[in-house]
């Protein structure tokens, strides 16, 4: 919701206020190191114990740099990733226990606008400190708003803590919410969110909106680092500075001097980053489609059909579902990258609505038991059915992630166990070679890029922390379920069951003794068998009739029945 007329007159009354006091505390002070005293001692003394040059040379800090004047200002608008320290070894303020740890990592976001004084920029921002309680059950985040000035010709930054007063507009919220960066940090928090027990503690933590709490203070410079001939025309800049938080009254100040050092992000990078992996998934999805296709040929018959398991495909059908939704709403959210995730989410919808559906519907005819008398309504009402169920298991699934976020990982180990129904099946029905191995392996391997790079990758796009041993655990689940299944299509569906507990088996290589001596055809391919050669030549079926083995086995493909009398056939 765009602010009024009213609100914004007010918000740029309040930036030329920030930018007036500032420049007049400047002003009143004959020198620009008198105006800085209390940060620039403080400053100093961090100088002495941290390494030399970095912070001890308070004259190269705060001097005029006559060496890069040009006719421009720089924009220091953007992301700036670091580090954070205590100037000394621990915190020092008994007010914020909180900070437990002496460093971490930082992420600074700044949106500079020009102000009718040359060389002087109104900036505002915020700051995040990572790792700020050593708890493995809290993600140790605080976070402080911030408003300042940027003085181009010395180079320096001064900030102090916005304490964003309710309904009033800021401006720097536009830049976040068109920034690839932000959005993709908001939609990696949406998808894998934190459980509310964590956001209340979280809330109710001192260290969260800091500076409802706290007055903070933030002198820094901001330098120009040679750019990277990768980087193309992109400026990448260094942030060194002090952040304090003055005492007031009674309270004592809220933690001691913080080092703060930070190098701006290359937006580009990330941007470059998320189009790397729509590539990856829609080039995925291809081969999926491929792989999809040849399985069809190898079960185009009736009988092919029916020895896959229908809760195997449809496992598959929903977990392609909902990767076509993800990519949807990222491309949605990220404005800019919209085509990308978009093109990805096509892929995944052809992939799940065209080939796995249609799919799906064979083997659901191929396992309905055939009626000559049914009519056309029974059939439909069977097939809404159908759907009904998979749509529901659908819409059901994603009321049950949300509600059961927390549990995100063993959710997904449950959605890659989607060869368990087709292995129980083979062991069931003791079916043979219901799925091509070129389908088993290539779908397995594609299935485990996605989860594999997001929790496996450390520079991914949604920047969540690797996570190896959860690799390695799906990684051999898959492996597992894969292996079996080519076991059982080499060595049999029931290769690996004890013999002691498997029903007995209809044998259809048994002796078959010839008092009449006349010969006997094979109905399929009409050609005489020869009863007297060994009993793995010819195959006797319950219904005593008589066929070559590999007649009837190649029937046996397309056709569970008895060619000559049409009885059913158990399996061989």
């Amino acid at each position: 919701m765009r602010p009024s007329a009213a609100e914004a007159g007010s918000g740029a009354v309040m930036r030329a206020a920030v930018v007036g006091l500032v420049l007049v505390g400047i002003a009143l002070a004959p020198p620009l190191a008198a105006a800085l005293r209390p940060l620039r001692e403080r400053v100093a003394s961090a100088g002495a114990a941290t390494s030399a040059g970095s912070w001890g040379d308070e004259h190269a800090f705060f001097k005029r740099d006559e060496n890069d004047i040009g006719p421009y200002s720089w924009n220091i608008t953007g992301t700036y990733k670091g580090s954070w320290a205590f100037a000394g070894a621990t915190n020092g303020s008994s007010r914020f226990l909180e900070f437990v740890k002496s460093k971490g990592d930082s992420v600074l976001e700044l949106l500079s606008t020009p102000t009718k004084i040359s060389g002087v920029h109104y900036v505002q921002g915020s700051i995040t400190f990572h790792d700020v309680i050593d708890n493995a059950h809290d993600h140790g985040v605080a976070q402080i708003r911030l408003e300042g000035v940027y003085i181009w010709p010395f180079r320096q930054l001064r900030m102090v803590a916005n304490s964003g007063a309710d309904g009033e507009p800021l401006q720097e919220e536009d830049y976040f919410f068109s920034n690839p960066y932000h959005l993709l940090q908001i939609f990696s928090s949406q998808v894998f969110q934190e459980s509310s027990e964590e956001k209340n503690r979280r809330k109710n933590s001192l260290t969260y909106d800091m500076e409802k709490h706290c007055n903070t203070e933030i002198a820094a410079k901001v330098v120009r680092v040679s750019s990277n001939p990768n980087d193309g025309e992109h400026e990448k800049y260094r942030l060194e500075g002090l952040i304090e938080s003055p005492a007031v009254g009674d309270d004592g100040e809220c933690f001691s001097p913080i080092l703060l050092n930070a190098t701006s992000l290359n937006v580009e990078v990330y941007y470059n980053k998320a189009v790397n992996y729509t590539l990856m998934v829609t080039f995925i999805s291809f081969l999926q489609v491929l792989l999809l296709i040849r399985q069809m040929e190898h079960s185009n018959t009736q009988s092919g059909a029916a020895k896959v398991s229908i809760l195997m495909i449809g496992q598959q059908a929903i977990m392609d579902a909902y990767l076509c939704l993800l990519h949807l709403t990222a491309g949605i959210l990220v404005e800019s990258l919209f085509n990308a995730f978009a093109t990805a989410a096509f892929f995944k919808f052809v992939v799940f609505s065209i080939f796995e559906m249609r799919y799906l519907l064979a083997i659901w005819k191929a396992s309905r038991p055939l009626n000559s008398g049914e009519g056309w309504e029974i059939m439909r009402r069977e097939l809404s059915v159908l759907y009904s169920r998979f749509y529901g298991i659908l819409l059901g699934g994603i009321l049950l992630m949300y509600e059961l976020h927390n549990f995100l990982r063993p959710l997904l180990l449950l959605m890659y166990s989607f060869w368990v129904p087709q292995i129980v099946t083979n062991i069931i029905r003791d079916t043979r070679k219901p799925l091509h191995p070129q389908y088993i392996l290539g779908m397995t391997v594609t299935r485990l890029a996605i989860p594999l790079y997001i929790f496996g990758c450390p520079s991914n796009f949604m920047r969540i922390e690797p996570d190896k041993k959860w690799c390695i655990v799906v990684t051999v689940f898959m492996g597992i379920q894969a292996a079996v299944l080519l076991l059982q299509h080499y060595l049999g569906s029931r290769c690996f069951i004890p013999r002691q507990i498997l029903p007995e088996k209809y044998c259809y290589h048994r002796k078959v003794e010839d008092s009449t001596n006349q010969p006997i055809d094979c109905v399929i391919c009409m050609t005489t068998i020869d009863l007297t050669q060994r009993t793995s030549e010819y195959m006797v079926a319950p219904c005593e009739h008589i066929f070559h083995s590999g007649c009837l086995q190649r029937w046996m493909d397309i056709k569970m029945e008895c060619p000559t009398c049409r009885r059913s056939l158990p399996p061989a």
